[in-house]
């Protein structure tokens, strides 16, 4: 087995098509299908099926692309821990949700590249678990999510500060004027929010649950900007972090609700996997993390 055909079926397994798989690994058509069949007869399974205008990846190659993927990111952390030595230098892969990537990160990642200008900072917005797969996969370094607590047994996590999130309205909504807003007082309302798997939005869903609250209607969005823009066009209220909404609260754009239910506040840690060769890169990237915002890691 080459790396060369595990680089091909990588490829084709994002790509679905042979074409463009042959463009982006720089070689012809004719030696996809070739490197492709040599794969499948040492695997002894189908990994594709070609239906007429079509590739769909089979259950054997399903089964079969995260160890690729696993061992072609353990070949490049290899040469580039073999290259850099303990200076910190090439790429580090970075996942974050939008909020933090646009409004936390930016001022930390300008220390970050002051101190360590050889380190190619490489980033991946995300929202929901897949980080998890995405870092068992050796997609992602590191990654920084918003979460109180670590469920997964595979990684390990530095304690950031935590976020404070807000219910939000534009001023003229009916409930600024309510001294406090309990999750009941949300039924009949039009809700602006992230999507299902964000987990802010897990805790406020709870929050609604218990107290039976039935909102008219639950408008869902990928995009934090997407919900601003939204709310201050009075299209209904909103949940964000305090750090989304900073200069929009600062200019009366937009009003903080005094939320009288569960705490909606959520802590965000840096995950890494338990067996990662902890690089120069990864422990320069902990390490202008900490003096500032870590608390304790584990």
């Amino acid at each position: 087995m080459e790396v060369r055909q595990l680089e091909i079926f990588r490829t084709l397994a994002g790509e679905l098509n042979f074409t463009r798989t042959a463009e982006k690994v720089n070689t012809v058509q004719s030696n996809v299908t070739a490197q492709i069949r040599a794969l499948e007869d040492e695997l002894g399974a189908k990994l594709f099926d070609r239906l007429a205008k079509s590739v769909v990846l089979t259950d054997a190659g399903r089964r079969f692309l995260p160890y690729a993927e696993k061992a072609l990111s353990t070949m490049d952390e290899g040469l580039r821990m073999v290259k850099s030595g303990s200076e910190p230098g090439g790429a580090l892969l970075i996942g974050a949700p939008e909020s933090l990537l646009t409004y936390r990160l930016p001022e930390i990642l300008k220390r970050f590249q002051k101190k360590y200008p050889k380190v190619e900072l490489q980033f991946r917005p995300y929202w929901d678990g897949s980080v998890i797969a995405e870092i068992e996969t050796g997609r992602l370094d590191v990654a920084i999510v918003m979460t109180n607590t670590v469920e997964w047994p595979q990684v390990k996590s530095l304690k950031l500060s935590p976020e404070r999130v807000l219910l939000l309205a534009e001023p003229d909504h009916p409930l600024t004027r309510k001294r406090a807003i309990r999750p009941e007082d949300l039924t009949g309302q039009t809700l602006l929010l992230t999507e299902a798997g964000c987990s802010y939005r897990v805790k406020f869903d709870r929050a609604l649950t218990a107290a039976n609250a039935k909102p008219a209607n639950i408008t869902e969005f990928s995009s934090v900007e997407a919900i601003k823009q939204c709310m201050m066009a009075g299209m209904g209220l909103g949940v964000l972090p305090e750090v989304v909404v900073t200069r929009e609260l600062k200019a009366g754009q937009l009003v903080s609700l005094r939320w009288d239910g569960p705490e909606l506040d959520i802590g965000t840690r840096v995950l890494w996997h338990k067996d990662k060769w902890m690089s120069p890169n990864i422990e320069a990237f902990l390490g202008v993390l900490r003096p500032r915002e870590a608390a304790n890691s584990q």
